[in-house]
């Protein structure tokens, strides 16, 4: 009885404590810090760019604003992220077995570059070798390189994981390979140059393939076909091989008839585990002429400390990327239709931050635990903000009970239900499902599985790093569509017809989950199977 009681007045304390909050939850104020951030004076918040300077200014005078303390130990709200800018221009070529040269055109055929400070890089004479999907899972009994020496190739791998179908509804993907139909870390490109890169291989081409992807190759030009980034580093970046890129699919299809071979053959073959690499027969020539500036660009961070003498050393943090794509002038039109404003991504998860900052600081007493609200830079870059954050943390890792990452809202109305993606990976699903059911809401895994949100995000390298996350996604028929038409192009705008009531419920969730988790005995735990567990 005096368990029950003793938990039914912190339920009681909590639904005070909230009730002081919730109102501060400002929808019209959302609204403005969206506008504001996605404006044409912010030039689409690209790092190291006036609409960096402007963006960084503004979070900073509206942590002030809020009566947040700075993050950063050293007294400012600002983390230093150094940069390396790399804008490259590639050249790729090969030549059948024909002999007849084949020149592909950068951007319609291809996108490659570098994460390396070389002037030029050069990978001349390259044996071409397909991989398969490029996956080592133990766990699947599953090995695409097979030993081969791959020392200086260049790799041709399919995008995603393999598509296993399942021994007793063939029509079906088997749920015990991969996931089934949900995309797990062994199908993301990051992955895939990564292992590429432990290969030696001297250069990595994903064939993208838009149904696969869930998304066109237009996607991959915006998002790399321009000046990249990578963390400024003395040694070369062990997550990608000295070129990395992307091939069109079509494009493919004729490398793979230039080498004599059928692709759609070879892709079938990948698809089981007695697949071993295939030397092509033939060599690429791929070179990158590099321009690079280093760029000191920046994670914006603020914090609650907690109330508790020895829980305020845990932190729960909230996280949402301020970057977008910044400006391309050869775009046709006004210069307002070459900014990627980002509104929806991600303005709306950073003015979420704020809002979320609003209802810790109406509390009448902090949290138990410390609350860290980071605004993260070049997300659309890597996620660079969150690796350097994880690797150079202003709270120990091992002290972050948990992530809260926020990418997009629900700018489209309230729903009945809300998506959880990664669902099931952690006991923070129960602080979710929890606070969703007061709000008379059910919470659904992520309903688009194949496309790989999870992998996509911040939180993924918060994840890597062993600390449990909880991020929400929007309705399924909204976000598809926002996808199709607005997502990583110069139409993610500001809409008139937006309904912010959805994007409110969700913040409101979001506070309360965290909260919860700031003043609970237990933190977050990874549950079994879980591929970031701490060990």
């Amino acid at each position: 009885m005096k368990s029950l009681l003793s938990t039914t007045l912190l339920a009681l304390c909590a639904c005070q404590v909230h009730a002081a909050a919730l109102p501060k939850i400002d929808g019209a104020e959302l609204l403005e810090q969206i506008t504001t951030l996605a404006s044409d004076e912010f030039e689409g918040r690209a790092p190291g760019t006036k609409g960096e300077t402007l963006t960084i200014d503004y979070l900073q005078q509206q942590f002030k604003k809020l009566g947040l303390e700075p993050g950063n130990a050293d007294g400012t709200y600002l983390q230093k992220v150094p940069l390396l800018g790399i804008s490259s221009h590639p050249t790729l070529s090969y030549t059948g077995k024909d002999g007849k040269p084949t020149q592909l055109r950068f951007g319609d055929d291809y996108i490659a570059w570098t994460a390396r400070a070389d002037k030029q890089l050069d990978v001349a004479n390259s044996e071409l070798v397909f991989v398969g999907y490029g996956i080592q899972a133990p766990e699947f009994k599953w090995d695409d390189y097979k030993g081969a020496d791959l020392k200086g190739k260049t790799l041709v791998m399919l995008i995603n994981d393999p598509p296993i179908p399942d021994p007793k509804h063939p029509k079906l993907l088997d749920p015990a390979m991969f996931g089934g139909n949900s995309l797990t870390w062994y199908g993301r490109w990051n992955y895939k140059f990564e292992m590429a890169a432990r290969q030696g291989a001297a250069a990595a081409l994903i064939v993208h393939d838009n149904k696969t992807a869930g998304y066109p190759y237009e996607f991959v030009v915006n998002s790399w076909g321009r000046e990249n980034f990578a963390l400024k580093s003395k040694t070369p970046d062990a997550g990608y091989p000295g070129i990395p890129g992307w091939l069109q699919q079509e494009r493919a299809g004729d490398l793979f008839k230039a080498a004599g071979l059928d692709f759609q053959q070879l892709k079938e073959q990948a698809q089981t585990r007695g697949f071993k690499p295939v030397p092509l027969g033939i060599k690429i020539n791929l070179s990158t002429l590099n321009a690079t500036r280093e760029v000191t660009s920046h994670n914006v961070v603020a914090r609650i400390t907690g109330s508790d003498p020895l829980l305020k050393n845990e932190v729960v943090i909230y996280s949402a990327h301020w970057d977008h794509f910044g400006i391309d002038e050869s775009l046709p039109g006004p210069r307002s239709q070459q900014i990627f404003h980002g509104a929806v991504d991600n303005a709306s998860g950073v003015a979420a931050l704020l809002q979320i900052a609003r209802a810790y600081k109406a509390l009448p007493t902090a949290p138990k635990r410390t609350i860290l609200f980071v605004a993260t830079t070049a997300q659309e870059r890597g996620l660079l903000g969150a690796q350097y954050y994880v690797r150079h943390p202003l709270v120990p890792i091992g002290k972050t009970i948990l992530n809260i990452n926020i990418d997009g809202l629900n700018m489209w109305g309230r729903t009945r239900d809300v998506e959880l993606s990664g669902m099931g990976k952690s006991t923070a699903d129960d602080l979710v499902v929890a606070v969703a059911a007061k709000q008379g809401r059910v919470v659904k895994p992520d309903s688009n599985i194949s496309y790989g949100s999870y992998y996509r995000g911040d939180q993924l390298e918060f994840a890597r790093a062993g600390v449990p996350t909880i991020y929400l996604r929007s309705s399924a028929s909204k976000l598809l569509n926002y996808t199709a038409h607005q997502f990583h192009t110069v139409h993610d705008t500001v809409q008139p017809n937006w309904n912010i009531s959805g994007a409110v419920d969700d913040i409101a969730l979001l506070f309360q989950a965290g909260y919860q988790a700031a003043q609970g005995k237990e933190q977050p735990k990874w549950k079994d199977g879980a591929e970031f567990q701490r060990h």
